[in-house]
């Protein structure tokens, strides 16, 4: 299982060929979004025919909710990175959702993320 940054979907509706291949090699089955990235993805669509389609699409997708144990690293990697490194609440709350459900996180910004300790990023060729 593999958890998919805003950008990575992002990219996917760019028709992206790099990110398209590569989500194919992962496979549908293996790949997950946070509820932040979804809602990162309704808040970005331009019109209702939009929202549809980015609601359709996150349908065949595995959605990792957040929890009491998401909720606790969100808090401990906000205290740790926020001042430091200008760690955002909805970067911080996908970070959280890979680190509690030990799984790597595919992101084009890894910039954002490669100073998070216990985080694994996804790296592709």
């Amino acid at each position: 299982m593999i958890l998919c940054d805003t950008d990575i979907i992002i990219e996917l509706y760019r028709n992206n060929d790099r990110i398209i291949s590569e989500l194919k090699n992962i496979g549908e089955k293996n790949i997950a979004i946070s509820i932040i990235t979804a809602g990162e993805l309704y808040f970005g669509a331009l019109h209702k025919a939009e929202l549809k389609q980015i609601e359709k699409d996150i349908k065949c997708l595995e959605i990792k909710y957040i929890d009491n144990e998401i909720s606790a690293v969100f808090y401990n990697l906000m205290l740790e990175y926020s001042i430091s490194h200008k760690l955002s609440i909805p970067d911080a709350l996908i970070a959280s959702t890979a680190i509690v459900n030990n799984i790597e996180l595919f992101t084009l910004n890894v910039k954002h993320f490669k100073y998070i300790k216990r985080l694994k990023l996804y790296t592709f060729s």
